[in-house]
């Protein structure tokens, strides 16, 4: 047995205990993710069905708890050029947009001569069930550190300050120049944290506005939720903050400087990708054989993460009045997520199960997305009206448009940043299946428009979203911090 087991089973017996503590449901989730991997696979509809039931984890900030306290350091000798990455999870234990995004930024940045670390979160992936976890792993060149002591404190604050007292034993090894810290708040109040100790300049990289997101999954919540109110609060302490605030896009960054950091300091950085996505599509037949789709149907699809504001429910009803209009269509749903079975269950009451019309395939690697996209005729963002989903630009429409794909997405402020109706897509009302099966009708039957813009959005990808352009953005950033 590895030497690394015992220590992540007392780790792991801490994390269930604290859960136990606060919630039932989120320390039966994790007991089926320790499970055996042939145990946990017919486990999974249970495993599901806990993880939509669970809270989050851990007990609510308070006021008090803003602040995180590492131990008194000395100012280290910093090495010019190396970043310390400050997330909740990585690759290749969570397979996300935003751990895709972390990997592929520090690749990006190591072929721009910089020298990237990243450290996750206190207690990743142990806490996830992955018990024979390294204390330091290296994915695609790029080392990954995890901060995986024997025993976990309980609570948001004292596991803040843990975290922050063992980050710091790492930025004393490694002596880098900046931290770069990536939502949600507990890394960017680590990384603040650690600066205070070591006289480090902090980047704080806003990726999504989770307070919102968090939002959209509790129905009957509003904005005068304390516990929305709070995460705000901390978002935004971490953005003023910060020396320097990096962002997706023009909406998100209006609504960072609406939260009060001047203009000056928020610098965007896109969703991008690299050059495997950039390179001729796949053949689609053998996927397409494999999944038992005809050579004269036509394929409208999706990957995602399946959570609510993320629309699917929209492109089912659409489809169902596709096909009652005789099209031949199939709807691929290439993702996984706390909505599935509830999806599963509306595409069985619209009749999409008969003759398998409604493709779920679950989460599938990301270096087997573009075999997937080579599948679709039109790539599909149906997201809902939420204000999250205004807010920020999500990456998987990004890597469609790289394959060459056309986008039908809802009509959001941040779709609008990627499609340009009828130059690269189409832009489509929110939660109307009308609207979106006649805009999805006139897509599918003009195979000349659907490659022209194809060939736009393909073009728009190359020339201002790929990682190579994002790491040279990052660096210079960092050069204006004296980091270099």
């Amino acid at each position: 047995m590895s030497r690394r087991i015992p220590r992540a089973v007392s780790l792991a017996a801490s994390v269930a205990w604290g859960e136990l503590r606060h919630d039932p449901a989120r320390a039966a989730l994790l007991g089926v993710r320790l499970l055996p991997a042939p145990v946990r696979r017919p486990a999974r509809p249970v495993e599901r069905w806990l993880s939509g039931r669970a809270r989050s984890a851990g007990p609510v900030a308070t006021p008090s708890a803003v602040r995180v306290t590492a131990p008194a350091g000395r100012p280290v000798r910093p090495v010019p050029g190396r970043v310390l990455h400050v997330v909740t999870n990585s690759l290749p234990f969570k397979h996300a947009g935003y751990t895709v995004r972390t990997q592929k930024l520090a690749e990006a940045q190591r072929a721009a001569g910089l020298d990237p670390h990243v450290v996750t979160r206190i207690g990743f992936p142990v806490a996830q069930g992955v018990l024979d976890a390294s204390a330091l792993q290296t994915v695609g060149e790029v080392p990954q550190h995890r901060l995986l002591p024997a025993w976990l404190p309980y609570g948001q604050g004292p596991l803040l300050n843990r975290n922050a007292e063992l980050a710091g034993r790492l930025v004393e090894r490694l002596r880098p120049a900046v931290l770069h810290a990536a939502t949600d708040h507990g890394n960017g109040r680590v990384a603040l944290a650690l600066r205070e100790s070591y006289r480090l300049p902090v980047v704080y990289e806003v990726r999504g506005f989770l307070e919102e997101t968090w939002l959209t999954q509790r129905p009957g919540r509003g904005p005068q939720d304390s516990v929305y109110r709070m995460r705000r609060a901390l978002e935004t302490h971490c953005m003023r903050e910060a020396d320097l605030v990096l962002t997706l896009g023009a909406a998100m960054k209006a609504e960072i400087v609406g939260r009060g950091v001047p203009e000056e300091r928020v610098l965007i950085v896109p969703n991008a990708v690299d050059e495997m996505f950039l390179a001729p599509p796949p053949d689609g037949a053998p996927v397409r054989a494999r999944l038992g789709i005809a050579p004269d149907e036509f394929v409208v699809g999706t990957v995602s993460s399946l959570t609510p504001h993320e629309g699917i429910g929209t492109l089912l009803h659409a489809g169902a009045e596709l096909r009652r209009r005789k099209i031949p269509l199939r709807l691929l749903i290439v993702g996984e997520g706390p909505e599935r079975a509830a999806l599963e269950r509306q595409a069985a009451r619209l009749g999409l199960l008969d003759d398998r019309v409604a493709l779920f395939t679950g989460r599938v690697p990301h270096a087997q997305v573009r075999d997937f996209h080579a599948v679709l005729d039109v790539f599909a963002v149906p997201r809902t009206d939420e204000r999250v989903c205004h807010l920020v630009t999500p990456l998987k429409p990004v890597e469609a448009m790289a394959s060459g794909l056309p986008v039908a997405a809802s009509d959001l402020t941040a779709m609008r940043e990627l499609v340009e109706p009828g130059v690269n897509g189409q832009l489509i009302p929110t939660e109307s299946p009308l609207a979106w099966a006649d805009a999805l009708e006139i897509l599918l039957y003009s195979q000349k428009r659907r490659l022209e813009y194809g060939a736009a959005a393909r073009a728009l990808v190359a020339r201002e979203r790929t990682w190579d352009r994002v790491a040279r953005t990052t660096r210079e950033a960092y050069r204006a911090l004296g980091c270099l």
